[in-house]
């Protein structure tokens, strides 16, 4: 499951991409500075880890993960071609969610391609690319399945009203994933990868003098947040130049900058659980002696397929899931307290996860 960061040159793309990875992806004042995408991993942060942790020793203690792809930025004709769009655009269409970085910020040392900030405009000029890669997708659909549906496929005529519907609504200068369509539509456009469908969260790229203000208080921040909901989008305030020292600070000197600046904890922290969130991902925990893990499964997820992700066998020859609460497990202080006030469950096939769930399948092949 990858998030790609997107948005304009020189907007904090790489910047906050090192934050979150400390990957070390190039950052410099000046565009296309990005052109082949960088790739890192970081840790969701996860109380629950820590609190199993200190009850099992554990050997080793494994979080969940989510992969960033650092996307070089986009300039208004990226749709046809300009500031190498085309590539670019490629490189959005292989990830599962967007995170749309937007500059919130001025600085007369760092370039902006249009000369002025202006964060709702500049989040346009992005989605309006993406908006004009996806119209060009979807006429094409609609042109070979308009060929085709003479041959009386009924499943071709239903591609070519799709078809037709998501190109009325992307004229219209809209996402496709606001567009509304039926459970069979959505199946289908899901099939064409297209850029706008995507989940997207806004990071509204703040100055580090505007930390500890009231968000809405903030220039552009409102209007920006308003585009967002209209979107279906999220939004989260961040700055990334803070985040970036923040994350290459030993950890004591973290603590007490964060004391300083009057915050709680890191705005990575919040960030990465937001991208995680957007991706509908949710973790389920086992711990023992050897390993306390979070496990990354689909909001959704069925048992056996929960139990697939530690082992192909554990879905295969699935018998049944032990199910404790967290919260459940934390108050009573152990697995063997739970089992005698009957608060470990059996669950079967059907069995959808819920987020915190701390499991042990049994299965036999």
């Amino acid at each position: 499951m990858k998030c790609g960061v997107i948005g304009l040159p020189n907007v904090g793309k790489s910047t906050l991409f090192n934050a979150i990875t400390r990957a070390g992806a190039e950052a410099a004042n000046y565009p296309f500075c990005t052109i082949e995408p960088n790739t890192g991993v970081t840790a969701v942060p996860d109380a629950r880890l820590a609190a199993l942790t200190d009850m099992y020793h554990p050997k080793k203690t494994t979080p969940a993960l989510v992969e960033f792809v650092d996307i070089a930025g986009l300039v208004k004709g990226a749709s046809k071609g300009e500031g190498l769009g085309n590539k670019f655009l490629s490189h959005i269409r292989e990830v599962d969610a967007l995170v749309h970085v937007v500059r919130c910020f001025d600085d007369s040392n760092v370039q902006h391609v249009d000369g002025r900030v202006d964060p709702v405009r500049d989040a346009e000029v992005v989605n309006l690319e993406l908006i004009l890669a996806d119209l060009d997708t979807v006429e094409r659909r609609e042109d070979r399945a308009r060929k085709s549906v003479k041959t009386g496929d009924k499943k071709t005529a239903l591609e070519a009203d799709t078809a037709a519907k998501i190109r009325a609504h992307l004229e219209g200068e809209q996402p496709v994933r606001t567009c509304a369509l039926t459970s069979e539509e959505r199946e289908i456009a899901r099939g064409w990868f297209l850029l706008t469908d995507k989940p997207v969260l806004y990071a509204a790229n703040i100055g580090e003098d505007q930390i500890g203000l009231p968000e809405d208080t903030l220039p552009g921040i409102p209007e920006l947040k308003a585009l967002a909901a209209k979107e279906r989008a999220e939004t989260l305030v961040i700055s990334a130049r803070v985040e970036a020292d923040i994350a290459a600070m030993e950890p004591e000197d973290k603590a007490l900058f964060l004391e300083e600046l009057g915050i709680g904890q890191p705005g990575l922290d919040r960030f990465a659980k937001a991208s995680y969130k957007l991706l509908g991902l949710i973790s389920f925990l086992t711990a023992g002696a050897d390993e306390v893990r979070a496990w990354t499964i689909r909001e959704g997820d069925r048992a056996p397929q929960a139990a697939g992700k530690i082992h192909t066998d554990f879905e295969r020859g699935f018998i049944r899931a032990e199910i404790v609460a967290f919260d459940a497990l934390m108050r009573e202080g152990g697995m063997a307290a739970c089992k005698e006030k009957g608060l470990v469950r059996s669950e079967g096939k059907d069995y959808v996860m819920k987020d915190g769930d701390v499991a042990l399948f049994r299965f036999n092949v």
